[in-house]
């Protein structure tokens, strides 16, 4: 979900606007009523910090002062140009006049400025609801397959490109992956299923997390999207799923089931049908209303008819999902009835008011941390926030949580120095009398990983003033490749990771990364486990 993804939460009103006496009208809520409403408050001296956005925004635009407050304001200057160009009638100019101030806006990086992010995702919205009032001015009236007050169902037709992707899932390089994934969707499927039903929606968008995250609740694109409806930061924060340093909660499966449910919403009412809904959510609104009018179709439901002019990746993803509904539902037919998916999550939810570690509370109700960690993996760091916190525990725990929960001793998140080295090599000299056996107990981490490491065939082959290459407990080192190049390694993948970064970090390929480890797409998730073999001058 890329490009005008982060849209704010105002209200949609009625998007479509008709000729009215043969004449184009001027929107009521104008730039000025808009400006007056959500940006009338000055930027603090913090917020004028032009640090957060990209360093070439400078160069791209020259005409823009090196502050937040200066890029709005050319925004805004050119959204008042749309506007008064609009109301002459000179539609096609309003139409690139707004693209203009999009832009100019969508180059800055405000994700550590939360203030003026919220603001630069209503003004994006803003420009992209104008792009869809005057393109819908010029349009007869648009003729919807759905009724947006019952959301209708999703109607599968099979055509080439269906077709395509049926092939690739069954029996081309997406079949492992579509097995995988259909046996993960059994855990977290039957609650989708109720929520969608209870929102009026379609079952049938409970199998999109099969082609968004394969069902991977910690599934990372190299957009940095996360979890298994693949929000990235800005559009998860404007459907509600915080983020902070305890928390982030488009991990979480329930709450980031009800976001997606919120935005699909929102772009059923837009787009009238669910192909167009969904190819939204893939590629965003503004971008695909861009390619409507392009287009100059008459239908705002017409997928198929803007289909060769959408981006590839979208061009694909809404084929591979209606694929993916043809093949559930024919499961003999492609031998799914042979597939056992994995049981639903189950569990109870304990309020608690305690700063206290996952790994205490598994201690304490005597189950194991992992699991916890499945239930809550909103949980940055394995640690409650300091206020009260609705923590899932396995069925039957509940109560022995609560009883107990006063001799919990309070945890702290781990320091900046434990994040930063956490799957680091950490460089050890060894000391006279040590042995990598208790060098490894000190750093946690196994003496096979600490031999691979450096090579070392013998626990003896040891001295003092030797510099080790100590792998943290999550990386562990494998024996030098007989194929020759560098030593492999495993490496545990973290937030912002991406094969690209990895292979320009570890001077290897991004193809090689992929077929050592068998990978069949270029996405990765928190926490995922990949052999790595960096060329011999890494």
């Amino acid at each position: 979900m890329t490009y005008l993804h982060n849209l704010s939460k105002i209200t949609i009103f009625s998007f479509i606007l008709l000729f009215i006496c043969g004449c184009l009208q001027q929107p009521e809520n104008s730039y000025h009523s808009y400006y007056n409403k959500i940006y009338g408050e000055e930027f603090s001296e913090e917020e004028q910090n032009f640090d957060d956005a990209p360093e070439d925004i400078a160069g791209k635009y020259e005409n823009v002062a090196p502050t937040i407050k200066s890029i709005f304001n050319d925004a805004f200057a050119l959204c008042e140009s749309a506007e008064n160009l609009w109301g002459k009638g000179e539609v096609q100019q309003a139409l690139k006049t707004l693209d203009k101030a999009y832009a100019l806006i969508d180059e800055v990086n405000l994700e550590d400025n939360p203030k003026a992010s919220r603001q630069k995702e209503e003004l994006t919205f803003w420009i992209s609801k104008r792009i869809m009032d005057i393109y819908s001015s010029k349009m007869p009236p648009i003729e919807k397959s759905y009724a947006p007050s019952k959301k209708g169902v999703i109607t599968v037709s099979i055509n080439k490109y269906v077709q395509k992707q049926i092939h690739l899932l069954t029996k081309g390089a997406y079949k492992n992956f579509f097995i995988r994934s259909y046996k993960r969707a059994g855990k977290y499927r039957p609650q989708m299923v109720k929520m969608l039903r209870e929102a009026g929606l379609p079952e049938e968008l409970s199998w999109l997390p099969l082609i968004e995250s394969g069902f991977n609740a910690k599934a990372l694109s190299p957009a940095k999207a996360l979890g298994l409806w693949q929000f990235i930061p800005s559009t998860g924060s404007n459907f509600g799923l915080k983020r902070n340093t305890y928390i982030d909660e488009r991990l979480d499966f329930i709450k980031s089931t009800q976001a997606a449910i919120s935005y699909l919403t929102k772009l059923h009412e837009i787009f009238g049908d669910w192909p167009m809904a969904l190819a939204a959510y893939n590629c965003g609104e503004g971008r695909l209303l861009r390619i409507i009018e392009k287009q100059h179709i008459k239908h705002m439901n017409n997928f198929w008819g803007v289909y060769e002019k959408l981006p590839p990746e979208t061009a694909k993803y809404v084929p591979r999902f209606l694929a993916t509904l043809h093949i559930i539902k024919n499961p003999e037919r492609y031998g799914l009835d042979k597939i056992i998916p994995e049981p639903p999550l189950l569990y109870e939810t304990a309020i608690v008011n305690k700063q206290t570690s996952l790994k205490n509370i598994a201690k304490l109700i005597s189950v194991s941390e992992n699991v916890l960690k499945k239930l809550n993996p909103a949980l940055r760091y394995g640690v409650l926030p300091p206020k009260k916190y609705s923590l899932r525990t396995p069925l039957g725990k509940k109560n022995l949580l609560i009883a107990n929960i006063g001799k919990l001793p309070v945890s702290g998140i781990p320091t900046k120095w434990e994040k930063k080295n956490k799957r680091k090599i950490i460089y050890h000299k060894v000391k006279k009398g040590e042995t990598i056996s208790t060098i490894a107990r000190r750093y946690k981490t196994s003496i096979k990983s600490i031999k691979n490491a450096n090579n070392i065939k013998k626990s003896n082959m040891i001295f003092a003033n030797m510099k080790l290459k100590v792998p943290s407990s999550k990386a562990v080192f494998y024996k030098k490749s007989s194929k020759g190049g560098g030593t492999s390694f495993s490496y545990k993948v973290k937030q912002g990771d991406s094969l690209w970064d990895l292979a320009r970090r570890y001077k290897t390929t991004a193809k090689k990364i992929q077929a050592i480890n068998n990978l069949s797409t270029t996405r990765l998730y928190i926490g995922q486990i990949l052999k790595i073999t960096p060329n011999k001058s890494s």
